[in-house]
């Protein structure tokens, strides 16, 4: 036709009015199933689709809900992502998809578009520090990450960061590595501050001077972690050196640039990542890493948003439980050979 088929057009090829062909495309009671049916194969005909945002302004509702998640390009977010995805496909809806990239303004103009496309309801990793911010959204919303502890009161899902923390504490204990390196993320994040804190109270637990421990920051990137190692190593030249690095992609930088420098992985360098992004598993060595549960996040923060708009809102926060996963880039200097891998293809 050259232009989108109207309902005026399935109206013509099926031989009724408009307002029948429209009562027919809505499943009316109104009109029989003959007609009904008729209208149908009209309307498959012209290549009809209804307009959904002007159904939802009508109706109330739209069939589409938000997810803003902080950066699109890390395969961590696109598994929340996609657990999202999954519940609210489900429930016969569709998910719009933002990446805020840590930037508040650009968070709040991801806000403002949710809102004019007359969402449902949305789920956002929070950049902004105001509560208010989210107050005047207007719309039903369930926060998800770290930094959604800075607001108690609201409906939130993450992962249990502490109970994460002391998981990787304890496995590079057990290996021989009691006062690991840390590569941490930026200090403006509640996950560093939650992760560093950790690691103190962890090591005063043990007698040790958390003091000890060589320190860098990074954002969470492949580049911000290749530059932390650069000076990780440039701080310790000799000896064997673990690092535990705030996410995987930081990890995965940090590999690259040990073996850039002639420092093999585990032999030189034991290396512990955080995420459990599928990149770990391809890695050479695998990269031991703390899996956090991000499909599952994505999916239980879906399901906490339509108990929200039900009337059935959750209290407070829920923390879901993180995992070893097991695979060759840390050093067992405990062990009775000269080294040995820790824990190859286990989780």
């Amino acid at each position: 036709m050259g232009r989108r088929p109207t309902i005026i057009d399935v109206a013509r090829l099926a031989g009724v009015s408009k307002s029948t062909a429209a009562r027919a495309l809505t499943d009316s009671p109104d009109v029989n199933e003959a007609t009904r049916e008729k209208v149908r194969k009209a309307a498959h005909t012209a290549g009809y689709e209804r307009n959904h945002l002007a159904v939802g302004m009508r109706s109330g509702r739209s069939g589409l809900f938000g997810l803003v998640i902080p950066d699109i390009t890390n395969p961590f977010w696109a598994e929340v992502a996609r657990g999202a995805q999954d519940i609210v496909g489900e429930n016969g809806a569709s998910l719009l998809v933002f990446s805020s990239d840590w930037d508040h303004d650009r968070e709040a103009a991801h806000l403002r578009a949710l809102r004019q496309a007359r969402v449902e309801g949305a789920i956002i990793n929070p950049v902004s520090d105001n509560v208010d911010d989210f107050g005047r959204f207007g719309v039903p919303f369930v926060l998800i990450g770290s930094s959604a502890e800075r607001f108690p009161d609201t409906p939130s899902i993450g992962s249990d960061i502490a109970q994460a923390v002391r998981l990787g504490l304890d496995h590079l204990v057990l290996l021989g590595h009691p006062t690991p390196a840390l590569i941490l993320g930026p200090k403006s994040r509640l996950a560093r501050a939650r992760f560093l804190r950790t690691v103190h109270e962890h090591c005063l637990e043990r007698d040790v001077d958390p003091g000890a421990l060589l320190v860098e920051d990074s954002d969470y990137t492949f580049e911000g972690g290749y530059a932390a190692m650069q000076r990780l190593l440039a701080r310790r030249p000799i000896g064997h050196i673990a690092v535990f690095c705030a996410n995987d992609l930081i990890a995965l930088g940090a590999m690259l640039a040990a073996r850039e420098a002639g420092r093999e992985c585990p032999r030189d360098v034991s290396i512990l990542g955080f995420d459990g992004v599928p990149a770990g598993a391809f890695s050479w060595p695998g990269l031991t890493t703390i899996e956090k549960p991000a499909r599952e996040m994505g999916r239980r923060a879906a399901m906490a948003l339509f108990d929200e708009i039900a009337g059935r809102p959750q209290d407070g926060r829920i923390y879901l439980p993180c995992r070893l996963v097991e695979r060759g880039s840390l050093a067992d200097l405990g062990a009775q050979t000269p080294l040995r891998v820790a824990g190859v293809g286990r989780s």
